[in-house]
C-alpha cells in the first residue's frame, strides 16, 4: 500500500513538472518570437538586384556599380532587320559604343563612353534613396544622373567650340515589387547648347518608362520606353525590348529598338526610325563584364 502510494505521488510530480516545463518553453519561444521581431524592426533590409545591370537597354537603371568595380560594356545596334538576307538583317551596318563604368562609392559610379562617329559621353549617377524595409522602410529607390555628350566630328555649322556639348539631367525613380517584376520612371532634361536656328527650344523633355521581368532565375524580360513632351522635328519615341541573360560575371542584353543612339540624347531625342514598319527596327546588343578593381574596406550603404 505504502509503495503504491508512492508511486502515485511520483506520477503526479512528473505530470506537473512537465506542466510546468511546457508552459515555461511556451513562454520562452514567445519571449524569443517576440526578440526576432524587435531585432528586425531595430534593422533596416535593403533590396536588391531592382535590376540586372545598370542599363535598362539603352537608358539607365537604378543599379550602381559596388565601390572598387569596373564595368565593362560593349554594345552594338544593328541595321534595320529588314534588309533580310541580302544584308544579313541589318548585321552588315553596325553602331558600336564601348563604355567603362567605376563604382568610386557605393553610391558614386562614374562612366565614359565612345561611340563610332565621334561621338564621346560621360555621366555620374548617385544614389540619393534605397528600397529597403524595416527599421528605414523606404518604399523606392531615387538615384540623380548627370550626362555630357560631345562631337568631336567637323561640322561647319557649330561657331564655338561649346557648341559641340549637350546635357542630360535625370531622376530615376523605381521600385522592386517582387522578385519578378521591377519598374522605373525617369525623368530627363536633354540640353543643346547650340540649335539650328532661335525659333528652336535648347531643352527638351522626356519621361521614360521602364520595367523588368523575371522569366527563369537567369533570364529577364526588359522594355523601355520614353515618350518626348518637347519634340525636335522629325522624331519619334524611343521604344526597346529585350532578354536580359546573366551568366556568372557577364550580362547579355538581346534586344529590338528603334534607336541606333546610345546616349540620352541621340536616343531619347534624336531618334527617327518608326516600330510601324519594318524598316525602323533594329537588333542590338549589350555585354557587361564586371572586374573588381580596388578592394573596399568596408561596406558603405
Amino acid at each position: 500500500m505504502v509503495f503504491k502510494q508512492k508511486l502515485f505521488t511520483l506520477l503526479v510530480l512528473v505530470v506537473a513538472s512537465a506542466k510546468i516545463a511546457t508552459a515555461q518553453d511556451v513562454d520562452l519561444f514567445k519571449s524569443q518570437d517576440e526578440q526576432d521581431k524587435k531585432d528586425k524592426l531595430n534593422s533596416t533590409d535593403y533590396i536588391t538586384a531592382t535590376f540586372k545591370t545598370t542599363r535598362m537597354v539603352n537608358g539607365q537603371s537604378i543599379e550602381n556599380v559596388g565601390e572598387g568595380i569596373m564595368d565593362v560594356k560593349v554594345s552594338h545596334r544593328f541595321g534595320t532587320i529588314s534588309q533580310g538576307a541580302y544584308g544579313l538583317w541589318g548585321l552588315d551596318a553596325a553602331t558600336m559604343r564601348i563604355g567603362l563604368d567605376y563604382g568610386i562609392t557605393n553610391r558614386l559610379m562614374v562612366g565614359v563612353g565612345r561611340t563610332n562617329g565621334g561621338l564621346f559621353d560621360g555621366f555620374a549617377k548617385y544614389r540619393l534613396l534605397r528600397q529597403s524595409t524595416g527599421k528605414v522602410n523606404m518604399p523606392v529607390s531615387v538615384s540623380l544622373a548627370g550626362g555630357t555628350i560631345w562631337r568631336t566630328q567637323k561640322d561647319p555649322s557649330l561657331n564655338h567650340y561649346s557648341d559641340r556639348f549637350n546635357y542630360s539631367g535625370q531622376i530615376l525613380i523605381a521600385r522592386k515589387f517582387n522578385d519578378f517584376l521591377s519598374l522605373q520612371v525617369v525623368p530627363t532634361i536633354i540640353h543643346y547648347n547650340s540649335v539650328a536656328n532661335s525659333t528652336l527650344s535648347n531643352d527638351y523633355y522626356s519621361v521614360g518608362i521602364g520595367g523588368r521581368l523575371r522569366l527563369t532565375k537567369r533570364v529577364n524580360l526588359t522594355a523601355e520606353y520614353y515618350p518626348q513632351f518637347t519634340k525636335r522635328e522629325g522624331t519619334t519615341n524611343s521604344f526597346s525590348v529585350g532578354f536580359d541573360i546573366e551568366t556568372g560575371g557577364h550580362v547579355f542584353q538581346f534586344h529590338f529598338t528603334n534607336s541606333t543612339g546610345m546616349d540620352d540624347r541621340s536616343f531619347i531625342e534624336e531618334t527617327t526610325d518608326k516600330w510601324n514598319s519594318a524598316k525602323g527596327v533594329h537588333f542590338g546588343f549589350n555585354i557587361a563584364r564586371v572586374f573588381k578593381i580596388v578592394e573596399p574596406k568596408a561596406v558603405k550603404m
